[in-house]
């Protein structure tokens, strides 16, 4: 990209630099939102992104390579959330790593280990969420960090459903309608580490999300009692 480019993507949407310039425009993306950020931070960051490039390698997440899944989690973190902590940013670039590819992380192919490896290097909070709604509560109460890595997640994961149609629309529909009402409360707690334009805007994109599901879903289906509770 020439510098001009570079100079573009500092100012676009996320999903809006995927399909202009794709992975290597939220490579650029990325590496300005850390130029700022002290050397030492800059090295780890990077570790950390060469890693997840090389476990997620032949990943794909819809028409995509699944790194831009992990660079815009990570980037919106960053660049909107305000979060300047380079554990957690870490942890947002590596945050399905454990779940995917212990194998590729540990001798003996455990979680446990895989993510004992991972905290040795690049810092000790990791998103260990789960996909259940149960999971996701119980989890993100007790890691506030979490919380930040998972409502970015959860952000990236409900703009893909545009990308979606017929049935895996509905499906996708179903297993993050009901994590809404669990994020909404997690976000809203004050333990929570965001400053309060950064809480406001995921409890909005949290609402949008609500109405999008409400739209997909039928009224008796998966996320009916949370729609019945939106205004």
């Amino acid at each position: 990209m020439d510098t001009g480019e570079r100079r573009l993507v500092a100012t676009m949407p996320l999903h809006a630099i995927t399909s202009a310039y794709g992975e290597e425009g939220l490579r650029a993306r990325f590496a300005t939102e850390i130029e700022a950020w002290p050397e030492a931070d800059q090295r780890r960051l990077n570790q950390a992104l060469t890693l997840a490039g090389r476990l997620h390698a032949a990943d794909r997440r819809e028409r995509e390579p699944y790194v831009n899944h992990l660079l815009r989690v990570a980037i919106r973190i960053m660049s909107h959330y305000g979060v300047h902590d380079g554990d957690v940013v870490c942890a947002a670039l590596l945050h399905d790593a454990v779940e995917d590819h212990a194998a590729e992380l540990a001798p003996d192919g455990t979680r446990a280990a895989a993510l004992a490896a991972l905290a040795e290097e690049f810092g000790p909070r990791r998103d260990a969420h789960g996909q259940y709604r149960e999971h996701v509560a119980e989890s993100l109460r007790r890691d506030p960090w979490a919380r930040v890595i998972k409502a970015s997640d959860f952000t990236d994961n409900g703009v893909a459903l545009i990308y979606a149609t017929g049935p895996r629309l509905h499906r996708l529909a179903g297993k993050y309608a009901p994590l809404v009402p669990v994020l909404r409360e997690l976000i809203a707690l004050p333990d929570t580490p965001l400053g309060a334009p950064a809480r406001e805007r995921i409890l909005t994109q949290l609402g949008q999300a609500a109405d999008r599901f409400a739209a997909i879903l039928p009224a008796d289906g998966p996320g009916a009692a949370t729609r019945s509770r939106d205004p």
